[in-house]
């Protein structure tokens, strides 16, 4: 199994996808990350300088999976949804042979994000299914499909820490409420963590569940008023 993980800027596969990619290793899958823009507008230092300094940032934490990741260089801030970018996106997702590619949702706060996940549509084609990243906090957001990083938390955040230029803890601390509500939805334990994902069957793609890592463990509801001895 190949899973292509596509985002918009240096750190957002970390922020969104990292603890799958970590969990899709674990069982065997190969992984390939890919930046769309160069990244030179996160921030104010001088923009070729920060430019290769997200690169490096990128490589660091891709490096903890064994992955090196591919970088389009696309201008940060301005991405548009034009034919370079889709033809760019498409000769990445061929020459990948990717079985599925995530990416981010349409409709995320950041338009680098939306244009991504239009484009990456477009470009995958019938190549490959794609599947949508949880937005930033959750805004907005219909999970169809929860995978279980518990166990790949520590490595997400590394892989975060790994963006220095970014203040990256605020992001650590966003991505451990999120990872922590998503598992409270199917109902984990306390200590639980999973990243969410939304599938649109388009033909011929209709079920995707054996392409990503497991889900969290199913575990029953109890009926409270029977263990306190209530009446009913």
């Amino acid at each position: 199994m190949k899973l292509l993980a596509i985002g918009a800027h240096p750190d957002d596969i970390e922020i969104y996808m990292f603890g799958t990619l970590a969990s899709a290793r674990a069982r065997g899958d190969e992984v390939v990350m890919a930046v769309a823009t160069d990244g030179a507008a996160g921030g104010n230092a001088d923009p070729a300088q920060l430019r290769q300094a997200r690169r490096r940032e990128a490589a660091a934490a891709a490096a903890l999976l064994g992955v090196v990741p591919h970088f389009l260089d696309f201008a940060d801030g301005r991405l548009v949804a034009d034919a370079a970018l889709v033809t760019a996106l498409r000769t990445l997702i061929v020459d990948s042979g990717a079985d599925l590619v995530l990416t981010h949702a349409p409709n995320d706060y950041h338009a680098d994000h939306r244009v991504l996940s239009d484009a990456v549509g477009i470009a995958a084609g019938f190549a490959a299914p794609v599947v949508w990243a949880d937005t930033m906090m959750g805004v907005g957001f219909e999970p169809t499909h929860l995978v279980d990083i518990t166990a790949h938390v520590e490595t997400k955040r590394s892989a975060i820490r790994a963006h220095l230029s970014q203040d990256p803890e605020r992001f650590v601390a966003l991505s451990d409420r999120l990872g922590s509500f998503r598992a409270a939805q199917a109902n984990a334990p306390a200590e639980g963590q999973a990243e969410a994902f939304r599938f649109a069957p388009i033909y011929p793609f209709m079920d995707i569940r054996d392409l990503l890592p497991p889900p969290p463990g199913v575990r029953p509801v109890g009926d409270r008023r029977h263990a306190a001895r209530l009446p009913r």
